[in-house]
C-alpha cells in the first residue's frame, strides 16, 4: 500500500497547516478521544500548536535557566588565557626587552563557549498510550532544557518530530516535521508544546493522519494510529542530515521521566555522551 511514507514537513507552519486540515473520514480520533486523556481539546490544541506552551514552565516557577543549573548543564567551558602585568609569574622576555612595563605573564582562567557545532535531534512525537501526562511534560521540560543550553553555548540546534512505526506486518508509515530550524531564534513555548504536551501526539499527530486520503486514513485508523515497533531512523530525515541524535520511544516501563530532576540527571548525561559538556 502507498501514502503511509509522508513527504518531510520542513517547517512548523506546514505541519500545522496538515494537521488540522479537514479529515477525509469521520472515523477518525484526533477530535473524538477524550480531553482527559489527550490533555486538551481540539480546539485547545490548535491553539497550543500555533502559539505554544509556556504555560509548563510558569505553571513550576521556574525557568529554563533555573532547569539548566538544576541539571548542572553549564554552558561554557574554561580555558587559560595569558595576562600580561607588571607582576605575574613568568617574564615575556620580548616584552621585557622592549621596556613593556606589563612584562610578566600569569595564566587567566576564562570561560568560553564551544561554538560551531551543528547538532540535529529526532524526536519521536508518538508514544503508548498508557504513558502518564506528568512523563510527557518532564521528559519534554528536560528536552528544552537541554537544547537551549546547547544554543547559548552557540551550537546551532535543529529538533525534529517524527511519527513511524507499522501499519501492518508490511508496510512501514512515517511522517517527519521539523519544529526548530538550525540558526533561528528557539522558541521554547513552541518546543515545550511538541516535546511535552500530550496534545501534540494525541490530538495533531492523529489529525495529521485522518486528514490523508480516506484509504490512507482509514488503515490507519484500524491500525489504531500504528503498531510497533515504533522506531525512528536517521535515515527517516532528508537527505544531507548527517549524525542526528535520535531520541528513544517513549514507553510507560521508562523511569528516567518519573519526575524533573530525574529526567534532568538523564539529560545530563546525554550531555556528557555527546560531549557538550564535561563529567
Amino acid at each position: 500500500m502507498s501514502g503511509f511514507v509522508l513527504a518531510p514537513m520542513l517547517s512548523w507552519q506546514e505541519f500545522l497547516d496538515a494537521a488540522t486540515a479537514r479529515p477525509s473520514t469521520e472515523h477518525g480520533k484526533s477530535r473524538g478521544y477524550t480531553t482527559e486523556w489527550a490533555g486538551a481539546s481540539w480546539e485547545e490544541a490548535v491553539r497550543l500548536g500555533r502559539d505554544g506552551w509556556a504555560v509548563a514552565l510558569r505553571e513550576a516557577d521556574i525557568t529554563v535557566g533555573q532547569l539548566r543549573e538544576r541539571a548542572g548543564l553549564d554552558s561554557a567551558v574554561t580555558i587559560l588565557e595569558p595576562s600580561w602585568d607588571v607582576t605575574g609569574s613568568e617574564v615575556d622576555v620580548g616584552a621585557y626587552l622592549s621596556g613593556v612595563p606589563e612584562c610578566m605573564v600569569d595564566a587567566v582562567p576564562r570561560q568560553v563557549s564551544r561554538r560551531g557545532k551543528v547538532i540535529t535531534f529526532l524526536i519521536p512525537m508518538s508514544y503508548s498510550s498508557k504513558v502518564r501526562h506528568e512523563c510527557i511534560v518532564n521528559r519534554g521540560l528536560a528536552l528544552a532544557t537541554l537544547c537551549a543550553a546547547i544554543i547559548e553555548a552557540g551550537h546551532s540546534v535543529e529538533i525534529w518530530s517524527g511519527d513511524a512505526g507499522l501499519v501492518n506486518p508490511s508496510t512501514r508509515y512515517r511522517a517527519m516535521v521539523r519544529v526548530i530550524s538550525a540558526g533561528e531564534p528557539l522558541d521554547v513555548g513552541r518546543l515545550i508544546f511538541a516535546t511535552a504536551h500530550p496534545a501534540m501526539c494525541r490530538r495533531l499527530a492523529l489529525g495529521l493522519w485522518d486528514a490523508q486520503p480516506r484509504k490512507v486514513a482509514l488503515a490507519m485508523r484500524e491500525a489504531e494510529y500504528g503498531w510497533p515497533p515504533f522506531e525512528c531512523r536517521a535515515d527517516d530525515l532528508p537527505e544531507g542530515i548527517t549524525d542526528p541524535y535520535v531520541f528513544p520511544y517513549l514507553s510507560e516501563n521508562d523511569t528516567q521521566w518519573n519526575d524533573l530532576d530525574t529526567a534532568l540527571d538523564w539529560c545530563h548525561q546525554m550531555f556528557v555522551e555527546l560531549g557538550l559538556i564535561e563529567e
